[in-house]
């Protein structure tokens, strides 16, 4: 199967004329923070069967890898042809030629939803307020309002002291009765800038009097000197009267922008068609996804969307229909994903209209299909948690290869287990046990990279290849020996991104916040 190449200057000229083709950069996620093409999407090898039916459901959508110009690209490009993706090209020479080209590059990640919330914060001159003055305003006895937008995972692990969760996409659901509390200041937070700018702004747009957004969040908080706390408070629902009046708020908006509404019929006929690089994405929470959403339809909350479009939108061209219980929530997404530039639209009426209509309302998350993963488990043979004991307790003579993720390894992983990412394993495990008579085990979490990782050890010779069934998850909860720790890695580990929020680190999180500050003067939404 011959890979088609295409060189920087090509890849540069089609970049600034069209947006008809999806840009995915196939390396590690570490790899792709320290430098990327700007507006390509992140897929690393091991995500690819995982998420590209998501990314890219119509298969004919032109598409350029990146990679590091080594074999790892033509394994992955070689995925991308054998799932149907016939118009693939790999960028020649990877990353590293377009760099030493001197065309633009970008680091960090979510740098376009991150840029974007650079240029509303100049642009609409969202107020901010700093933690040295909120924390001044608490020691007097001042009650003003903190609203925490990050999800309630984030929340839950610490938060500004008296702050309360209200993810940013249900942000107007509450503009009528934050109205009511105007006389307080009405500040917006989340773990650096750009959740708490939009939200700010949201709530501005909404009529929101003396809403402001906390400068640099809850990292802002920290290098300021002040505590966190951990949080003992949820907000309760929004009342019926501040939902209706969302509703209002929201048809007043949609009309002023003009965003486009779709029909439940015609979105009936969309998600059939096959043809048409569709995004249909529920933004309400996870829990009320779960209790009904339509079928084709994905969760991503509105508020995280906004600052995590690219790792969900691969063509710019796509369309996006996005969908709440009625249109509130969807068209304050909309109007966020116009404002950088996509093409979005709401279902008119959401769930409850398509509901109304007698269309079917599917229940809890959808497997995703996962390309290969059928195939792979017909022909690798499985090993279940007590025969692999038993094999440890005979001291047979086997290799437990283990394919999560770094910090899942670390987390706790079956006793004597080595490491890799699944990136290099066809690279690097040969030329360190190039006996393709080695006994191997494959492990992860769910058993599902395992599962893929055995095959590709078939393919290459190996001729002992088993998958541990039900992964490490199945291993753990049945009370077998865990092993914690980094403790035998066989390649660096560069899957994974931490965020500055969770290190600790305070000089981390005074560079990242520069960093974000600083992408608004390189012009990468605009």
């Amino acid at each position: 199967m011959e890979i088609r190449r295409i060189s920087s200057a090509r890849l540069k000229e089609r970049l600034d004329k069209e947006r008809s083709f999806a840009l995915l950069d196939v390396r590690e996620r570490g790899e792709y923070n320290a430098g990327h093409i700007p507006g390509a999407t992140s897929l690393p090898r091991r995500d690819i069967e995982f998420r590209l039916a998501r990314l890219l459901p119509v298969a004919t959508v032109p598409v350029v890898a990146v990679g590091a110009g080594d074999a790892r690209e033509e394994r992955a490009a070689a995925v991308l042809m054998c799932a149907g993706y016939a118009n693939v090209a790999l960028l020649q020479g990877g990353f590293g030629a377009w760099r030493e080209s001197g065309y633009p590059t970008a680091t960090g990640v979510n740098v376009p939803s991150k840029a974007f919330g650079e240029i509303i914060h100049g642009d609409c001159e969202v107020r901010e307020m700093t933690p040295e003055e909120l924390a001044s305003r608490l020691r007097r006895g001042e009650t003003p309002v903190i609203i925490d937008v990050r999800t309630p995972e984030e929340y839950g692990r610490f938060c500004i002291p008296g702050g309360v969760n209200i993810p940013g996409g249900d942000l107007i659901l509450w503009a009528e009765e934050l109205k009511a509390a105007s006389k307080k200041p009405i500040i917006v937070n989340c773990a650096g800038r750009t959740r708490g700018i939009i939200g700010a702004q949201t709530l501005t747009l909404l009529g929101v009097a003396d809403a402001c957004a906390l400068k640099n969040g809850t990292m802002g908080w920290v290098l300021a000197g002040l505590d966190l706390e951990r949080p003992h408070r949820t907000a309760t629902e929004a009342s019926n009267s501040s939902r209706a009046a969302a509703e209002r708020y929201a048809a007043e908006l949609a009309a002023a922008e003009k965003i486009p509404f779709v029909s439940v019929s015609e979105m009936e006929a969309l998600l059939s068609q096959t043809r048409e690089t569709l995004y249909p994405i529920d933004v309400r929470s996870p829990e009320e996804y779960s209790s009904g959403h339509i079928p084709g339809y994905f969760s991503l909350p509105g508020g995280q969307a906004v600052q995590c479009a690219d790792d969900y939108i691969a063509l710019r061209s796509g369309r996006i229909v996005f969908a709440s219980e009625r249109a509130s929530r969807a068209v304050m997404a909309a109007y966020w994903f116009r404002k950088m530039g996509f093409s979005a639209s709401v279902l008119d009426g959401g769930t409850e209209a398509w509901a109304a209509q007698g269309l079917e309302i599917e229940k809890g998350f959808p497997r995703e299909s996962v390309l290969g993963l059928n195939e792979a488990r017909a022909t690798v043979r499985l090993i279940s948690g007590g025969e692999l004991e038993n094999m440890r307790a005979h001291n047979d003579e086997f290799l437990v290869v283990d394919v999560g993720l770094s910090l899942e390894y670390q987390r706790g992983h079956v006793p004597g287990a080595v490491w890799i990412a699944r990136d290099w394993l066809e690279e690097r495990l040969p030329e360190l046990y190039p006996d393709r008579r080695q006994s191997v085990v494959c492990a992860c979490p769910d058993g599902r990279q395992s599962l893929l990782a055995a095959a590709s050890l078939a393919e290459i010779g190996y001729v002992d290849v088993r998958v541990l069934d039900g992964g490490t998850n199945e291993w753990t909860t049945s009370g077998r020996p865990v092993e914690t720790g980094f403790t035998r890695p066989l390649v660096e580990s560069n899957d994974v991104v931490l965020s500055a929020s969770l290190s600790g680190d305070k000089e981390a999180m005074r560079r990242y916040l520069a960093w974000e500050v600083e992408l608004v003067r390189k012009d990468l939404v605009r």
